[in-house]
């Protein structure tokens, strides 16, 4: 099994910065994909950003070139820095990964941006 630990979630002013950090454990594979979703209220999951075990990412429109995703494979960790955050960022976050087909998911972490 997999488990993934969020932490890095808060309230910030429009214009700040977090930082989200997701630790994987368990049954880790080398070639993997992890990545973060958000979903707001009323609204579905999106993803936000993820990062391939060769490190290659994608990033959903509305957060390039403000939000970037890492990870430390030695760590089995993700992190997503997100700067000038906006009030529409505002969501719960959530830590996923993907290995040979399956999903896996973290409980979520609240992010609110204040204006």
């Amino acid at each position: 099994q997999v488990q993934l630990r969020e932490s890095g979630g808060g309230l910030v002013q429009a214009g700040g910065s977090l930082r989200l950090s997701c630790a994987a454990s368990g049954s880790i594979f080398k070639i993997n994909i992890m990545g973060w979703y958000r979903q707001a209220p009323g609204k579905q999951r999106e993803l936000v950003a993820r990062v391939s075990s060769g490190s290659i990412t994608t990033y959903v429109d509305s957060v390039k070139g403000r939000f970037t995703i890492s990870r430390d494979t030695a760590k089995n960790t993700v992190y997503l820095q997100m700067n000038s955050l906006k009030p529409e960022d505002t969501a719960v976050y959530y830590c996923a990964l993907n290995q040979i087909g399956r999903d896996y998911w973290g409980q979520g972490t609240q992010v609110t941006v204040s204006s």
